[in-house]
């Protein structure tokens, strides 16, 4: 057994394999979104090799806190747009069929070995980053997976976000390579981001100013040393009239702010008692897997005819591995 932890961003995931996998069930409905997620985990299983599986849903209703500080978060997004359409279903029952294919999902995780979390209003971002910094996981290698680039600022010596792209290719980002690839250490990225602004959340960032124009005002943000608000800030005034650059942040001082607040993972927005219990999930994990009701759900669902051995191999190792372990 390796010593990595797999987290999947569970909603990016199924999201991406609801959009692109045009199965049908055996009961005449989609289940690509479904059978997508398991292909997926199974082969994230074979590459990563882990040790243990954490799967992360998004909780209902999004984050409160983050819509507390902004009412038009996320608001705006354009609907999902399948690869194609599915005759005879109407927008309501194709609705109703994705929320149904996310229920099954997670019945299907139920019956196996993963650790599966889902706290009501707070995102995946915040129990993934609070997941990556427990005490018990520091020694071991966290894998996150995800498209979404606010993980990014996760990644260090023992982070790694893998983020899927089209045609099964993948990008891995470690702490050196996002240096490299954004001249923003991970530390600091979380500032770059708020002066930037992120448009698929509906958050604004300072006109004018991306992250390649503020790396060249603030060539530190490459530097491993975790800056300020307060530093970006004092360093506009000094320079103030040096550059537009540093007059625009000034100017959106408050965007900013309000910016960071909304996309830092630094410190996860999540109550103590929603802390507690995943903590008290991963000292209390006691893995099983129920082979039975997982196939007779596969055969339900008409998904019998892909081989799930790889998968079901892992899911017995990880059980035998805990066992060896108390």
């Amino acid at each position: 057994m390796t010593n990595k932890v797999l987290i999947v961003d569970a909603m990016n995931t199924f999201i991406r394999n609801y959009v692109m996998d045009p199965s049908i069930g055996a009961d005449g409905f989609p289940i690509g979104g479904t059978r997508g997620f398991l292909k997926t985990l199974q082969k994230l299983i074979r590459e990563i090799d882990p040790s243990q599986v954490v799967v992360v849903w998004d909780g209902g209703g999004g984050s409160k806190k983050r819509r507390t500080l902004l009412k038009q978060y996320k608001e705006g997004r354009k609907p999902i747009k399948l690869n194609r359409a599915y005759e005879g279903l109407s927008p309501l029952e194709e609705s109703q069929n994705k929320y149904n294919q996310i229920k099954k999902t997670i019945d299907y995780l139920n019956k196996t070995p993963v650790i599966q979390f889902m706290v009501e209003d707070v995102e995946a971002d915040d129990v993934i980053a609070y997941v990556c910094g427990l005490p018990d996981l520091s020694e071991k290698i966290k894998v996150i997976v995800s498209s979404d680039k606010d993980f990014i600022q996760l990644c260090n010596s023992t982070t790694i976000l893998y983020k899927p792209k089209t045609k099964g290719q993948k990008e891995i980002l470690n702490e050196s390579r996002v240096v490299e690839q954004f001249s923003i250490h991970p530390n600091n990225f979380a500032i770059a981001r708020a002066v930037d602004g992120d448009k698929s959340d509906n958050i604004e960032g300072v006109k004018g100013v991306g992250l390649k124009t503020l790396v060249k005002s603030f060539p530190e943000l490459s530097e491993s040393e975790s800056l300020t608000l307060d530093y970006i800030f004092d360093k506009c005034k000094e320079n103030f009239g040096n550059s537009k650059v540093y007059q625009s942040i000034l100017m959106d001082k408050k965007k900013v702010e309000l910016n960071y607040g909304l996309m830092q993972l630094y410190s996860p927005n999540i109550s103590y008692g929603s802390t507690k219990d995943i903590r008290e999930s991963f000292e209390n994990y006691s893995p099983a897997f129920n082979h039975t009701e997982f196939m007779a759900m596969l055969t339900k669902d008409g998904l019998t005819n892909f081989d799930w051995e790889t998968m079901f191999q892992k899911f017995r190792s990880i059980i035998s591995s805990t066992k060896k372990n108390d």
